[in-house]
């Protein structure tokens, strides 16, 4: 059995801006994981990037460096965790878009990897809006999302100087969730479960002029 001193995840920030405050959660949740023993790889959204994403770019250059290198950050990693802001109601552009990169490659690299969304946000939300919007692509590509998000309303007078959480509730709901979501990588990573194909289009015959599939 693997223990979980031996596991490895992935933290991205997918915010660029100085002094986000996704930036510092994200920052938060990485010390979170590493104090139960696992090694974590801290990440900046502003590492990966990519231009808008086109097939004929694609056909005639191949799939950009910015995700290559987060293809293979992801692949290295038992889980991943993405920190994101809010931006009117949904996804950023730069987020979306890198995933869309990553999405070509074969083998696909979300499909059946443990993941869990996070944000910060000014507003009562809490950026929790964009995070159903995240969501999407992700558990699309087979991500095996954790059910439970965690959204940090007015992140402005959320932390403290030391980028703590100054909310006692909060910052055991913060502890809860990550200590759960580690544990169900844990039982995952050692008791994978059946699920071994991956399909973008459901039709009523495999034809890969308009189906993409992938047998694991």
């Amino acid at each position: 059995m693997q223990a979980r001193q031996s596991m490895r995840f992935l933290v991205l920030s997918a915010s660029g801006r100085d002094g986000s405050w996704n930036t510092t959660l994200a920052r938060l949740a990485a010390e979170a994981i590493r104090a139960t023993g696992p090694e974590v790889d801290f990440a900046s959204i502003a590492e990966f990037t990519v231009p808008g994403y086109d097939g004929d770019e694609e056909r005639a250059d191949g799939i950009p460096a910015g995700a290559v290198r987060f293809k293979e950050r992801l692949e290295r990693a038992h889980g991943f965790v993405i920190v994101s802001p809010e931006y009117n109601a949904s996804v950023p552009g730069v987020l979306k878009n890198l995933i869309d990169w990553t999405s070509r490659f074969r083998p696909q690299p979300f499909n059946e990897r443990q993941g869990l969304v996070m944000s910060a946000s000014p507003s009562m939300a809490g950026g929790n809006r964009g995070l159903w919007a995240l969501r999407v692509p992700l558990e699309h590509l087979g991500a095996r999302l954790y059910p439970d998000m965690f959204s940090l309303a007015r992140a402005h007078t959320a932390f403290a100087a030391d980028g703590g959480l100054t909310d006692e509730l909060l910052r055991e709901r913060f502890r809860t969730t990550i200590a759960n979501w580690l544990e169900l990588v844990e039982a995952t990573t050692n008791y994978p479960c059946a699920k071994t194909v991956w399909v973008e289009y459901l039709g009523e015959r495999s034809d890969p002029s308009y189906d993409r599939a992938q047998v694991g």
